[in-house]
C-alpha cells in the first residue's frame, strides 16, 4: 500500500498506526535514503506499542532496545554491517526469539538475513522538502484515519 506523508507528524502516525497491528516476532524491514524518515516512523511504532521511552537512532550500537509496552522493540541499523554474518554476530536470533518487534534500519545490507515474511517499509523523498512517499507491504492496509495518508 503507498502513502503520502507531508511532515514527520504524518510518518509518525503511519508508524503508530502499523504497530497496532504487530504481533511478537514481526520484523520490519526499511529501507530509503540518509534522512528519509526511518526512525521517524520508528518512533511511531514505539508509541503504538505504549513505549514511552525516547527513540533515537542506533547508528553506533547497532541496535536500541525499548521496553514497557505491549511488545518490547528492538530497533536495528544496519548501516555498517558488511554482511549477513555480521547480524547472527550480534544475536539476532535471539532478538527474533524474545517475541518482540524487529524494526531494522538498511535492511537491505542484510537482505539474504531477513525472512519472506517480514513486512517492508520503503520511503522515499516526495515533492516537498518534507513530503514523504512509503511502501509498505507485507502488512493490512491502514485505514486514512489510522495512518493520517
Amino acid at each position: 500500500m503507498e502513502y503520502v506523508s507531508n511532515c514527520v507528524d504524518d510518518t509518525e502516525a503511519l508508524g503508530e498506526a502499523l504497530a497496532r497491528v504487530l504481533t511478537p516476532g514481526s520484523v520490519v524491514a526499511f529501507s530509503g535514503d540518509l534522512g528519509a524518515g526511518k526512525t521517524a516512523f520508528t518512533r511511531g511504532l514505539a508509541r503504538g506499542l505504549g513505549i514511552a521511552e525516547r527513540v533515537t537512532s542506533p547508528t553506533f550500537t547497532i541496535v536500541n532496545e525499548y521496553e514497557g509496552g505491549r511488545l518490547p522493540l528492538f530497533h536495528f541499523d544496519m548501516y555498517r554491517l558488511g554482511s549477513e554474518e555480521e547480524l547472527f554476530d550480534i544475536g539476532w536470533e535471539d532478538y527474533l526469539a524474545r517475541g518482540g518487534v524487529c524494526a531494522v534500519e538498511w535492511s537491505e545490507n542484510v537482505e539474504r538475513a531477513l525472512e519472506a515474511g517480514c513486512i517492508r517499509v520503503d520511503i522515499r523523498r516526495g515533492a516537498g522538502e518534507d513530503q514523504r512517499l512509503l511502501t509498505i507491504t507485507g502488512a493490512p492496509a491502514l485505514t486514512e484515519k489510522e495512518g493520517r495518508a
